[in-house]
């Protein structure tokens, strides 16, 4: 099976265009405010328009209020949603688009448990876990604690880049991995040669799961 990948924290269209060459199947579009890799409305609206047919469009949010994510919807076309909070199985699936969980992967939790939780999910996202940032940390987790069984479910995030990438999908075998500052040459700016680099490597993890 090929493994999927997401660029997450895009911010300018020559990073779409790039990533769209290197044969991403998503982008992730962040709508945190919080976040250095936030976009805002018109911003996210100009470069969801540029993403191609066959790329999937992904709004990323942290516990946002529903009146703000239906506006965001009615003006940017998402694909998908992306709930990177504390949102519960109901908030997520309110609003008429498939969605993806993202899990902390702090000490103490039940993968499984909340994968029955969030049974609905069309993925279960895991990444490292931090008290303050609620993704984007630059740091991995120990891939061990990805139960095999929920492996076709696994968005695969947290630290990972063109060195590591390969060995990830080689152990976890995961449906997809996630990126964003792996491939950066500054926050919400893209390096290019890293984004091929990283799409060689999932090539490589491929080979080897």
């Amino acid at each position: 099976m090929r493994t999927r990948v997401k660029i997450c924290g895009l911010t300018r269209e020559q990073d779409i265009d790039a990533a769209v060459a290197a044969g991403v199947d998503a982008l992730g579009f962040v709508f945190h405010p919080a976040s250095p890799r936030a976009v805002g409305l018109d911003t996210a609206a100009r470069l969801v328009a540029r993403v191609p047919a066959f790329v999937t469009s992904v709004g990323l949010f942290v516990d946002a209020e529903p009146g703000h994510i239906a506006e965001i919807l009615r003006r940017v076309r998402l694909d998908l949603l992306q709930f990177h909070g504390r949102e519960p199985p109901a908030a997520c699936a309110g609003f008429g688009r498939p969605w993806i969980k993202a899990l902390a992967m702090r000490d103490g939790l039940d993968v499984e448990a909340a994968a029955a939780d969030y049974q609905g999910a069309a993925a279960l996202l895991l990444d490292t876990y931090d008290p303050v940032l609620a993704g984007g940390t630059g740091r991995r987790f120990d891939w061990d604690r990805v139960p095999p069984a929920l492996a076709p479910r696994v968005i695969l995030a947290g630290g990972l880049d063109a060195g590591n990438v390969a060995a990830a999908i080689a152990r976890v075998r995961p449906y997809a991995v996630d990126v964003s500052g792996g491939v950066e040459a500054d926050k919400g700016i893209k390096d290019h040669r890293k984004i091929n680099d990283f799409m060689q490597g999932v090539c490589d993890g491929d080979r080897r799961r």
